[in-house]
């Protein structure tokens, strides 16, 4: 027999239950021709002896078929080989028969968690028989009982959202002319107690701090005790700069919750299935993502920069109800420990909930988010043996393995004080109400292959605290197509869907666009600029962001849908590998949000040309309405382009020279030039090594007299 094989099928089959599979395959599946021998991971079909010529030559050219499967990542894969280049008698119809039925008898599934009534059970009885290992490593954990109880509210809560987007939960009622609460509310006939009210105590911490200093009355309502996070942050020098530059925190402060700064990052994607020219090298990225901040610590000191400027911090305390009117919000919160229900008024409410803000799901209805990383993780203490990780890198974006269980899953590993990593697992997913995605499903997946991906024994980790979330995203039409203000409520953070396409999370993107928000937040409290029209307009959209939700969406896998498993980390490594042979600053410039139309068009076109294939690929997981769509982005992109080049050189020294006279009396035109200014500007990339250095006396200047009504 020839020594030559070839590989003719791979197919992906989304279950765990291997044993079901190979059970399957040697006992129940019939092939159409051929005699059947069992092998220990499947079966080798030939063609019977008697069927060919007794010692003739031919009989060792006839081809033979070889099926077997492994278990990697918690999914079953199955390959054919066929050991000659002679093709087997029917093999087209063998191999589509073996794909049809092993389709049939081990379709997608997508299992939801279990009801409970944790006054009849702990969190624990409840969940173990359905996720052990998540069970028994988060018993391992300090406040584990808590943080999946947590977690599993978080999964119900969004699962609920995306099951019934039409009929949101009301809780927030418009009493336009005329006062909200009716007449029994007696605090609406007195002035508001707070400037700014804000719900969610994670990002809203960050911005409740910057508002704080510039002297507004600030709230903090959090449902959680503050300062508790269910994620690590990692964010780059440079741009944590903007911290500084609006006096929040000084260098010496932000030193302090500087757990770590590694000296590079890799990203690499599994391409042992790939053909040669669609492999890649491994992306260094030494300036992405390679400081990692003490999130409880960063917490606390905005926590305690807000009450040093006079505000307030209401923890444990769950938003109910916004009532808003033509003069103030009243906003009903209920403490949790005590239960006790209380009104507060504000100028304004600040949604920083998160994905669960049901806030942002009757802002935006049907059309809450296009897209969510599921993620889950742990900060894990120590354990590792020597030599397993060197904690001066880290992990940017790495996956071990092909799509599992129809989606694509991704790690990221970043180095913490000591011996600390903070790991994540986390996957691209289009919103769907049959498959919304499930956390405790991605935790039972973390707890399994986390040897696979990095060897360990995990019953000698030392477990510190989980990580997890629900990260949105919104494919942007344009600058105004999502809600995310109402009359006197503006949302901010992954309420208003602020993300990056690649590192997918709210807290760099609200960073970076923190000077933005904040000035335009600023102008529209000096001025009462409350109404929809206005704080509609206070969004950290970008036109270079929007172009590239294409990039994100071509790592989802479609829910029922199969696809070849190679297929993501074959266009991942197309990308990766064109960034990798350009100069650094373009993947660092491209991941921070600051790629150019040139730099896109450059790397597009770099792209089809390495791999032709990659449109259609693209078609087929897109689908024709949102290559559409994307079209229209594109467009936009270049609009903002042209217009950015135009008035780049001009319009920022023609707003400086007409400031003292247009805003006074022209607020409104002011606030509207001020956002056309920020779309022009924010995204651009700096040239290397300069850094934004930005007076805060200048874009900040603090109002003697506050406009209240």
């Amino acid at each position: 027999m020839s020594e030559k094989m070839k590989e003719i099928l791979y197919l992906e089959v989304p279950t765990p239950d291997t044993a079901a599979v190979r059970s399957w395959l040697q006992a129940d599946f019939t092939p159409e021709n051929g005699e059947k021998l069992l092998t220990p991971e499947g079966f080798r079909l030939k063609i019977p002896a008697e069927t060919t010529t007794v010692a003739s030559t031919v009989s060792e050219e006839v081809a033979e078929l070889s099926v077997f499967i492994w278990s990697v990542q918690r999914t079953t894969y199955l390959k054919v080989f066929r050991w000659t280049e002679k093709p087997y008698p029917q093999e087209r119809q063998i191999l589509q028969h073996l794909t049809t039925e092993i389709r049939r008898r081990f379709p997608h599934q997508y299992p939801e968690p279990p009801a409970i009534d944790l006054s009849q059970q702990s969190i624990f009885a409840a969940l173990g028989p359905d996720y052990p290992l998540t069970v028994k490593y988060f018993q391992k954990m300090p406040n584990g009982e808590y943080d999946l109880q947590r977690a599993y509210w978080w999964e119900q809560r969004w699962r609920e959202g995306v099951r019934n987007p039409q009929q949101p939960r009301q809780v927030v009622f418009s009493h336009s002319g005329k006062k909200a609460g009716g007449e029994k509310s007696s605090t609406l006939r007195e002035a508001p107690t707070y400037d700014l009210i804000y719900i969610g105590g994670a990002l809203g911490a960050i911005h409740a701090a910057v508002m704080a200093k510039l002297g507004y009355k600030v709230l903090l309502v959090e449902r959680l005790p503050f300062g508790r996070m269910n994620r690590e942050w990692n964010i780059s020098r440079d741009e944590l700069q903007s911290l500084v530059n609006l006096g929040l925190v000084t260098p010496a402060e932000l030193e302090t919750v500087i757990a770590r700064e590694y000296k590079d990052g890799f990203n690499k994607f599994f391409d042992g299935n790939n053909p040669a020219k669609l492999r890649s090298p491994i992306l260094h990225t030494p300036t992405v993502l390679n400081i990692a901040l003490d999130s409880d610590q960063w917490l606390q000191m905005c926590g305690q920069k807000l009450r040093a400027a006079g505000g307030e911090i209401w923890d444990e305390t769950e938003f109910i109800r916004a009532d808003i009117d033509d003069t103030q919000v009243l906003v009903k919160v209920k403490h949790l420990p005590s239960q006790v229900e209380q009104e507060i008024s504000g100028r304004l409410l600040v949604d920083a909930m998160g994905t669960a803000s049901p806030i942002a799901w009757q802002l935006n209805g049907g059309r809450a988010f296009d897209s969510v990383c599921p993620t889950v993780g742990a900060v894990i203490e120590k354990g590792f043996a020597p030599g397993v990780w060197d904690s001066q890198y880290g992990d940017v974006l790495y996956s071990h393995g092909d799509i599992s269980r129809g989606r694509q899953l991704i790690w990221e590993l970043f180095p913490g004080e000591d011996e600390e990593l903070t790991i994540y697992l986390f996957h691209y997913h289009e919103v769907n109400p049959e498959n919304p995605g499930s956390l405790l499903e991605m935790y039972e997946d973390f707890f399994t292959i986390l040897p696979e991906y990095r060897r360990c024994d995990m019953d000698e980790l030392v477990w510190k605290k989980p990580t997890f979330g629900y990260i949105p995203g919104h494919f942007s039409m344009g600058s105004s197509d999502r809600t995310v203000a109402f009359d006197r409520l503006i949302a901010i953070g992954d309420a208003a869907s602020l993300q990056s396409p690649l590192v997918f999370t709210g807290f760099g993107s609200l960073v970076r666009n923190l000077e933005r928000l904040t000035k335009l937040l600023d102008t529209a409290l000096k001025h009462n600029l409350l109404r929809f029209s206005h704080l509609n307009q206070i969004r950290a959209y970008q036109s270079n962001v929007a172009v590239t939700w294409l990039f994100s969406k071509g790592m989802m896998v479609p829910t029922g849908k199969f696809i070849p498993p190679q297929r993501i980390n074959s266009m991942l490594n197309t990308f990766f590998g064109l960034l990798a042979d350009e100069p650094p600053e373009v993947a660092d410039n491209f991941i921070k949000d600051k790629c150019d139309w040139f730099t896109f068009n450059h790397l597009a076109l770099k792209a089809a040309r390495k791999n032709p294939a990659l449109l259609l690929w693209i078609w087929e997981l897109a689908g024709a309405k949102d290559l559409v769509r994307w079209l229209a982005n594109y467009f936009n992109f270049g609009r903002y382009a042209l217009f950015s080049a135009l008035l780049d050189k001009w319009f920022p020294r023609f707003l400086r020279w007409i400031n003292p006279w247009l805003e006074p009396r022209y607020p409104a035109l002011w606030l509207r030039l001020l956002v056309i200014n920020y779309a022009i500007s924010t995204g651009k990339p700096r040239p290397k090594n300069q850094s934004a250095k930005v007076n805060p006396e200048t874009i900040m200047q603090k109002s003697e007299a506050r406009i209240v009504n």
